[in-house]
C-alpha cells in the first residue's frame, strides 16, 4: 500500500475586501482572513479516499509555516489525515521557492505519492508541482481527476481542454497535481478539530536551503480602478434619449 503525502496551502479567503499594502507590492495580511486552498482540499480528499479503500495505509499532510497554519493542519488531521507536519525555518516568496522547501522536507519523510492541488487560487500558476518533481526528479500529471494506485504503479485520469480525459501509467513514486476528488471534500465539524487540538501533535521539519527563487518579484500591486458607474433608465424613451445625445441615433 501506499504513502501519501499532501502539500497543502493557505490562500487569502476572496470572500473578505483585500487592501494593498503601504509598500504598493503586497498584499495589507493585517486583516486577511486566510483558508486552505480549494484545489489542496480536493488533493486531501483524494488521498483519504485511498487511504478509505486500502489503497494507501497513510496519509500526511504537509505546510509551510505561516497564519494559523496550525489550524489548518489540524483540520487535516481531522477530516482523516494520519500525521501532519509544519516546516519551518524559512520563508518562501514564489513557487520555487516553496517547491524546495517541500523537495528538502520529502527527502527525509519517504512516500509512494505526493499529491498537491493542481493550482492555488491567489497565483493560478499551477507551478508546485511540476517544480517539487523536478527537484525530486520524479514523474508528475497534473489536471488530475482520478487516481487508482495498483502495485507500483498508478493509473491517473487526466482532463484536457473540451472536456477530453487522458490516462496515464505512472511508475512509484510519483507527483500528481489534483484538479478534483471522487467526492466533494468532507467537513471537519469544529468540535472535532478542537478534540483533535487537545489530542493530537504537529511535527515539524526545517525547509533546508531555498534557494535563490524563480527570480522574478511584484513590481506594483493595485486595486482595478473604477469605472463610471451605470445608470438605471426607467423606459425605453429614456434609452433613446440617451442614444441621441451620444449621437448612437
Amino acid at each position: 500500500m501506499a504513502k501519501i503525502i499532501v502539500l497543502l496551502k493557505q490562500v487569502p479567503d476572496l470572500v473578505e475586501d483585500l487592501e494593498v499594502d503601504a509598500s504598493g507590492k503586497a498584499l495589507d495580511r493585517s486583516d486577511i482572513k486566510f483558508k486552505l486552498n480549494e484545489f489542496d482540499d480536493h488533493a486531501l480528499e483524494e488521498a483519504i479516499l485511498l487511504k478509505e479503500s486500502g489503497s494507501a495505509d497513510e496519509v500526511v499532510a504537509m505546510a509551510v509555516d505561516g497564519d494559523d497554519v496550525d489550524k489548518m493542519l489540524f483540520t487535516a488531521l481531522a477530516k482523516g489525515a494520519d500525521r501532519a507536519v509544519k516546516l519551518t525555518g524559512g520563508n518562501p516568496v514564489d513557487s520555487h521557492q516553496m517547491g524546495k522547501a517541500f523537495s528538502n522536507a520529502l527527502g527525509s519523510e519517504g512516500y509512494d505519492l505526493v499529491f498537491t492541488g493542481v493550482q492555488s487560487v491567489d497565483d493560478r500558476d499551477g507551478q508546485l508541482g511540476p517544480i517539487v518533481a523536478s527537484y525530486m526528479n520524479k514523474p508528475c500529471v497534473s489536471v488530475v481527476s482520478g487516481v487508482f494506485v495498483s502495485g507500483g504503479t498508478v493509473v491517473v485520469h487526466k482532463e484536457y481542454s473540451a472536456g477530453i480525459m487522458g490516462e496515464f501509467e505512472v511508475d512509484l513514486p510519483a507527483v500528481l497535481g489534483i484538479q478534483a476528488a471522487k467526492q466533494s471534500p468532507r467537513y471537519a465539524p469544529v468540535s472535532k478539530i478542537r478534540q483533535v487540538q487537545r489530542t493530537a501533535s504537529l511535527g515539524e521539519s526545517g525547509m533546508g536551503d531555498l534557494g535563490p527563487g524563480g527570480g522574478s518579484s511584484v513590481a506594483n500591486m493595485a486595486p482595478p480602478e473604477k469605472g463610471a458607474g451605470a445608470e438605471m433608465l426607467d423606459n425605453v424613451e429614456d434609452l433613446m434619449d440617451v442614444l441621441k445625445d451620444k449621437g448612437a441615433l
